[in-house]
């Protein structure tokens, strides 16, 4: 296959497994990595339905991976004119794909607790900036300002000491009651990241989210992570 992308290619393919490096957004026409935008299928209902996994089978559409243009794709009626039908898509697609985002972020978590890349507790999470391990810092989007402080103050002292060019990045996408209802006894106040596979996809997913939030930041003081896939 030619690595030229082809408008037609862009907007609408039949696989819905990436095959194209890139994809155009139907909202802002422009060309970007799937990791940077959403993927939508019609449903059998007719209903647009997001795919954030990328996984789903048939023909599929690309939006850029912030609310502002899911809300302009239905009010614009993009979708339609995409999948050249009439489909389904209201306002509550975009709380949908909010939450199959925080979802998302919350599994692969889990998933790096499991594989050892993912600490918490404010005395090991100090312990794993102080040390440079530390991809990603967490905090509770609630958290109490004094605990954030002293970890600010060794992420401070790493990027200072190292002469890195950025301080390890701190991100903020969860209150406590809404990782109490996420993961249970899982939750966390101060947490961080290792590097691994699955810590990676921690960082990576994380700021898709807080960009999908805040109309293309990171939402991340210090840098959007290090090592990201």
């Amino acid at each position: 296959m030619s690595g030229k992308l082809r408008q037609s290619d862009a907007v609408i393919e039949d696989d819905g497994f990436g095959a194209i490096n890139g994809r155009m957004c139907i909202v802002t026409r422009e060309s970007d990595s799937p990791d940077d935008l959403i993927r939508f299928v019609a449903g059998p209902d007719g209903t647009v339905v997001p795919d954030i996994k990328r996984q789903l089978p048939g023909r599929g559409c690309w939006v850029k991976a912030e609310r502002q243009y899911i809300e302009k794709a239905i009010a614009k009626k993009l979708f339609a004119r995409a999948f050249k039908k009439d489909v389904k898509a209201g306002p509550e697609l975009v709380d949908l794909v909010d939450r199959l985002l925080v979802q998302q972020l919350a599994g692969m978590m889990n998933l790096a607790r499991k594989a050892s890349q993912f600490i918490t507790g404010a005395t090991k999470v100090d312990a794993a900036v102080r040390s440079g391990a530390a991809l990603a810092v967490f905090h509770a989007a609630d958290a109490a300002p004094d605990g954030v402080r002293k970890i600010n103050q060794a992420r401070k002292a790493w990027h200072l000491g190292m002469e890195t060019e950025e301080e390890i990045p701190s991100l903020r996408p969860f209150t406590v009651a809404e990782m109490d209802e996420l993961m249970g006894q899982n939750a966390f106040i101060h947490a961080c990241v290792l590097a691994g596979q699955a810590g990676e996809g921690v960082v990576k997913r994380a700021n898709m989210l807080l960009r999908y939030r805040d109309g293309g930041q990171s939402g991340a003081e210090g840098g959007a992570g290090r090592n990201e896939e």
